[in-house]
């Protein structure tokens, strides 16, 4: 069994896998503040042309080298919602 990771060294491609052990998808992509260490979630393709859909980092039981496990089974994971990626934010400053 391998020891578990940080959630900043995970990579795009890691397979993800649902609580029973099932590949469901590969990461696409972190979501996060790195700089704050706050792991948001992330989001996961099924093939190359599907849409990420986002996993909350509340339902992400085990990072290790290489794969992500869920504490989701198969049919909650096909119910997750596709990934929208946040409208970029902006500093006003007072005149």
């Amino acid at each position: 069994m391998a020891d578990p990771v940080s959630w900043l060294v995970i990579e795009r491609g890691w397979k993800v896998v649902d609580r029973d052990g099932n590949e469901v998808g590969e990461v696409e992509e972190t979501v996060g503040d790195s700089n704050a260490d706050i792991f948001n979630g992330l989001t996961i393709a099924k093939g190359l042309f599907s849409h990420g859909q986002y996993v909350p980092a509340e339902q992400v039981d085990e990072i290790v080298d290489g794969c992500v496990r869920l504490k989701l089974g198969a049919a909650a994971v096909e119910r997750l919602p596709e990934y929208a990626e946040p409208p970029p934010q902006e500093r006003i400053e007072p005149e």
